[in-house]
């Protein structure tokens, strides 16, 4: 039987010749040696792009994981990269730090979090890897390689977001703040009144976000910010039940678009508005079992609204088997080379397709009005840029690709789709 791996959407699929779990970075550096190429890493397999996808060899690093050391004073915490988001919220709240930050899934593993610029929402909230103090890989040769923030802040900004071609992450030095909480408050609104007031509504908080759902004129908006009160009850998640009757819907009335619509709006129109305090690892993750294929692009700030009002109307003119939430976020401007935030305040739209059917009618219907807006896709969501495209998206490109070749001369990490996206040949 040969060996086999998909994502968690299962489209991603692949039969690489070796599999394997190193136990420390000893084994580890051991693997990238001698094992067959190319070598490829993978964490939750939450992406939706095939990075981790490799005929050669894909090594997880679930065994490499758990907290290494942490200074109480600087809110420091050094971590192995195999560490989950779930468990990393538990081992920081047990120390009195905190992620400052966090997106709405808790099953990635940190290292991956980090190697595609995952992130949260808020105008001056970064993604995970502005977090980063120091970074420890190994590179292509099988060597350890250390790098910190003092001394190598090239190095860290190279690095930082590195799709697993920058060497295999194994420890980085997370820069936290002191445990907190928040107070997070949902309700519902006129799509056009977010629209209009966009600006406003997405900068007025720590963090905001929303969910438009198509079909239905509103958005759900999310408010989160920094409370002293005592904790309350949180509300009991909803997301599972209300996908399950907008699949439903779509299914029964796909024939009357109109009564679709009603159904929806109405429903939107009476959903009680939330309101409730928790500590910070209490609030940002969500439970998603419901599997789904994503596009994510990240576009200047003051594009958002213009983009999302067409994707709306490209999904609603003609994907009305869509049924699934977009959501949109902000994202602080950062220093990163290959971040998609590099040097501007962001605005990120997704757009999500049910795993049970294909996205890629959508997904190439809705990526030209991304791209006319200047959007840089999320590097581990669906898209369809090769080097010539990104090169152009990204001032410090020929810098980050220096950077690659030297920490891996013999493209060990480095598989078909890997080359398409930077331009290697053969």
């Amino acid at each position: 039987m040969p060996n086999t791996w998909s994502n968690w959407s299962g489209f991603v699929k692949a039969e690489p010749r070796l599999m394997a779990s190193p136990a420390d970075a000893g084994e580890l550096g051991d693997l990238v040696r001698t094992a067959p190429g190319p070598v490829r890493v993978v964490g939750a397999g939450h992406s939706f792009t095939p990075l981790v996808k490799s005929e050669g060899t894909i090594l997880s690093l679930e065994k490499i994981e758990g907290l290494v050391s942490h200074d109480a004073e600087r809110h420091l915490a050094r971590v192995r990269a195999g560490t989950r988001l779930g468990p990393l919220m538990h081992i920081l709240q047990g120390i009195g730090q905190g992620l400052p930050n966090m997106g709405d899934i808790d099953r990635q593993a940190i290292g991956g979090a980090l190697g595609t610029a995952t992130h949260g929402s808020g105008p001056e909230l970064g993604a995970y890897h502005t977090q980063l103090e120091t970074v420890q890989i190994v590179d292509g040769h099988g060597k350890l390689r250390d790098f910190d923030r003092a001394g190598d802040q090239d190095m860290i900004h190279a690095i930082g977001v590195a799709l697993g071609a920058f060497g295999i992450l194994t420890e980085v030095t997370l820069n936290n703040i002191p445990t907190y909480r928040l107070r997070r408050r949902k309700w519902v609104l006129p799509i056009a009144a977010m629209l209009a007031d966009f600006e406003t509504m997405m900068t007025a908080h720590r963090s905001a976000e929303f969910y438009f759902i198509p079909f239905s004129g509103y958005a759900q908006f999310i408010a989160s910010d920094l409370s002293d009160a005592e904790t309350t009850e949180r509300p009991a998640e909803e997301d599972e039940a209300a996908l399950t009757t907008l699949r439903r819907l779509r299914t029964a009335l796909g024939w009357l678009p109109s009564l679709r619509g009603w159904l929806i709006r109405s429903a939107m129109a009476k959903l009680p508005a939330e309101d409730y305090v928790q500590d910070w690892l209490n609030v940002y993750a969500s439970d998603r079992q419901t599997k789904f294929n994503e596009m994510e692009y990240h576009l200047p700030f003051e594009e958002g609204p213009k983009a999302l009002a067409e994707i709306i109307e490209l999904t609603e003119k003609r994907f009305p088997k869509v049924y699934f939430p977009m959501e949109v976020r902000t994202v602080a401007a950062d220093e990163f080379w290959l971040s998609p935030f590099h040097k501007r305040l962001t605005c990120s739209i997704a757009i999500h397709h049910d795993a049970a059917s294909d996205p890629m009618p959508f997904m190439r219907a809705a990526e030209p009005i991304f791209r006319r807006y200047s959007g840089r896709p999320h590097w581990g969501k669906m898209h369809s840029l090769k080097a010539g495209d990104l090169k152009k998206l990204y001032p410090r490109w020929d810098d980050a690709m220096a950077v690659r070749r030297d920490i891996d001369p013999e493209n060990r990490f480095v598989s078909p789709y890997m080359a398409s996206l930077f331009g290697i040949d053969g």
